[in-house]
């Protein structure tokens, strides 16, 4: 039986716009396909983490552990201190030279260095660019140097700076890896950057925490 011509053309339109709607879901479904996806961060590299933020450690988790500034395999933090024979708090942890997280002793591969030979010290110069001692007064305040050690020796950065200006002038800016440390003086104050901060110390062997590093290597606490 004919269809009346008014079917007809329902019909016609209707198998029109299905065809329609199943090549726009194809290109919908299928879009993107013939892009270069790009791999999830975790499997470029695997885990990025920030020195200057250490993460809190799992008690279960392996990091890279050195002893005596050699690798020495995979350990949890608690196991990497015993082989050291510290406390766990004596560790620095963040990246090592290879990317992945290590574990090391505070300044393991940097040990203090001697002290410089002549005081880091200068007298402060007056007015007349000469020093005044009254009787039975003490000379003037003398103008703290600020020193930096390059590994075989010291240079002065400057002079009659205070503490944090010091430690400006030499870490700001500058993050080190685990066990790793770099040495300065203000005055008679040793000055050691280690992983995060920045430590002092009156005898150049007992160091506490000056300051701590933000994620940008800097120290806000000291200001400018």
């Amino acid at each position: 039986m004919a269809l009346p011509k008014d079917n007809r053309t329902v019909l016609i339109v209707g198998g029109g716009l299905a065809v329609v709607a199943a090549v726009a879901a194809a290109l919908v479904f299928s879009g993107g396909r013939g892009k270069p996806t790009e791999p999830p961060p975790a499997s470029q590299g695997g885990l990025t983490i920030d020195l200057a933020e250490a993460p809190s450690l799992e008690p279960a988790r392996e990091l890279r552990c050195f002893v005596n500034g050699q690798f020495v395999g995979q350990a949890t933090l608690a196991d990497c201190a015993q082989r050291n024979g510290v406390a766990t708090s004596a560790l620095d942890v963040g990246l090592d030279a290879t990317g992945a997280l290590a574990a090391a002793p505070t300044a393991a591969f940097a040990p203090p260095p001697q002290l410089p030979a002549n005081p880091a010290v200068e007298p402060a110069p007056t007015d007349h660019g000469t020093e005044v001692v009254e009787s039975g007064r003490p000379a003037p305040a003398a103008a703290t140097a600020c020193l930096r050690h390059t590994g075989s020796e010291w240079r002065s950065i400057g002079n009659g700076m205070s503490m944090g200006a010091c430690v400006q002038a030499l870490y700001a800016g500058t993050c080190l890896r685990p066990g790793e440390a770099e040495y300065g003086r203000w005055g008679d104050t040793s000055l050691r950057l280690v992983p995060r901060r920045v430590e002092q110390s009156s005898d150049n062997s007992r160091f506490r925490t000056l300051a701590q590093q933000d994620r940008n290597c800097q120290f806000p606490e000291l200001g400018r």
